[in-house]
């Protein structure tokens, strides 16, 4: 017979803890998009204002220093940070940091597309920061911040040197806002607002430090470049940019969404708030972890586990014993069951990512709802189980 496990009885009343596109801020409503200038040309007084308004509000929530230059672009993270590599890299060797999708991607694009000779893999497999210390930052040096993709971020920026001769280029997409991005080490930071914030899609935010500026008022790629990639004329930075006269023609209504995510940031302790958010909820999970076998972090070392995509395995010895399809099926089955019941949706791990589970612990879930789901992950492993049991049987 096969057996019968009891649902718990408390749900999560946000059962959104997909990592990306995130989870909106508590308490979110369309009513808060009111006042969005719809139908007007960004390129009017009140749409360079809003727009103006959301990047005044990004330095001051993510405390980016006064000489850094902050510029809304097109098309998410991927474009800032396909903008950074197409314009910045070329007059030094390159060093390629990566240990997970993104990252891997970005190697992608300097070897296949801007066939750079003079580039560097350091990489590492998924649950492991790749040897930090290898890296030569008399090179140009490109990484993510925070792997979305395998839990595993950086700890700290200390591995940097401060008197590098090249540029660091980072992409910070679910760290920016829940991790404590250090920007005298950092010349280009990106990332999008779909993520730590809960902002809506297809827009991306680029930040440029005085070495970044002058790179490129010195240095011209040989190659064309696209015009949304554009950011000097005539050998000098386009200002206008950082000022709110976007590349292309922006969303007025999720410009409208961000500049709410970012006063209810200021509203719940600005940085300092939503880092402690973030903490909180990772913490719901590494302790349920510790407390159950079946299941384990796919970040090997606990200093470098993520506090907003937490990326987990299934652990238990029957399930390892699978073959890797099958074990793949088993944590399939195991979402499935959660979003079938509508306590947790879009959890699996990334498709190129190791089978598990990727549950989002950024400032805009509450811990309470963590703390609901917990049980439910304990149930939906116990009925897989049943299910696997039944199917040896």
């Amino acid at each position: 017979m096969t057996k019968t496990v009891t649902p718990p009885d408390v749900r999560p009343n946000n059962t959104h803890f997909s990592s990306g596109p995130c989870s909106k801020r508590p308490n979110w409503s369309l009513e808060a998009l009111s006042d969005a200038p719809l139908g007007r040309s960004h390129r009017a007084k009140i749409g360079k204002t809003k727009l103006k308004q959301a990047i005044d509000l990004t330095r001051d929530v993510l405390e980016v220093p006064a000489d850094h230059r902050i510029g809304i672009v097109p098309a998410s993270d991927t474009g800032a940070v396909e903008m950074a590599l197409w314009s910045l890299l070329g007059p030094r060797g390159v060093d390629m940091v990566a240990w997970e999708s993104f990252g891997s991607g970005w190697v992608s694009d300097v070897v296949k597309e801007l066939k750079l000779p003079d580039t560097r893999k350091i990489t590492a497999d998924y649950g492991l920061l790749p040897d930090l210390s290898t890296i030569d930052f008399d090179r140009d040096v490109v990484f993510t911040w925070n792997g979305t993709t395998s839990g595993v971020r950086v700890p700290n920026a200390d591995f940097i040197p401060a008197d590098r001769k090249g540029l660091t280029i980072c992409d910070a997409t679910s760290a920016a806002f829940a991790q404590n991005l250090d920007f005298a080490k950092l010349d280009v930071v990106t990332f999008s607002w779909q993520k730590v914030l809960g902002g809506e899609g297809a827009h991306g935010v680029i930040i440029l430090s005085p070495r970044a500026v002058e790179r490129l008022e010195s240095y011209t790629p040989s190659w064309p470049m696209p015009k949304i990639f554009r950011m000097t004329k005539g050998g000098k930075l386009i200002e206008g940019i950082f000022q709110g006269e976007t590349i292309n023609t922006p969303s007025m209504l999720c410009v409208e969404d961000y500049i709410d995510a970012l006063n209810w940031a200021k509203q719940v302790g600005g940085l300092k708030g939503l880092m402690a958010r973030a903490d909180a909820n990772a913490k719901v999970i590494f302790d349920f972890v510790e407390k159950n076998e079946w299941i384990a972090n796919l970040a090997k070392d606990p200093a470098t586990r993520s506090n907003t995509s937490v990326c987990l395995t299934i652990a238990d010895k029957d399930v390892l014993a699978l073959d890797a399809d099958a074990q793949a099926a088993f944590a399939k089955g195991f979402v499935a069951l959660l979003d079938k019941e509508g306590v947790a949706y879009d959890i699996g791990a990334y498709r190129d990512a190791p089978s598990g589970l990727r549950i989002w612990a950024g400032a805009t879930i509450d811990t309470a709802d963590l703390e609901a789901l917990m049980p439910w992950l304990s149930w939906a492993f116990e009925t897989q189980k049943a299910t696997l049991a039944k199917a040896a049987a």
